[in-house]
């Protein structure tokens, strides 16, 4: 098993910026890719960003170019750097996990709020 433990999030006003974490534990060696997810009131969880084992990114268009992923394998943390944030940035942030078997781990979720 995974476990997942998100942290950073918080409240900032437009044009600020933020970083989440999100720390891996317990079998940490079985992850292939992670990333983050959030899900905004009322809407569905859509994808934010993912990086890969071999550090390889993806990014929804609506925060490409204003938000980093960055992953550390020692420390089995990945990271969520959030610059120039917008009001519709605002969601609860999820950490994901998948594993070399295809199994999908999930943290509690970090609410990010972003006041215009």
């Amino acid at each position: 098993q995974v476990q997942l433990v998100e942290s950073g999030g918080g409240l900032v006003q437009a044009g600020e910026s933020l970083t989440l974490s999100c720390i891996a534990s317990g079998r940490a060696q079985i992850i292939n890719d992670m990333g983050w997810y959030r899900q905004a009131p009322g809407k569905q969880r859509e994808l934010v960003a993912t990086i890969t084992r071999d550090s390889i990114t993806n990014y929804a268009d609506s925060v490409k170019g204003r938000f980093t992923i960055s992953r550390d394998f020692v420390k089995n943390t990945v990271y969520l750097q959030m610059n120039s944030l917008k009001f519709e940035d605002t969601a609860v942030y999820y950490c994901n996990a998948k594993s070399v078997y295809f199994v999908n781990y999930w943290g509690q979720g970090t609410q990010v709020t972003v006041s215009s």
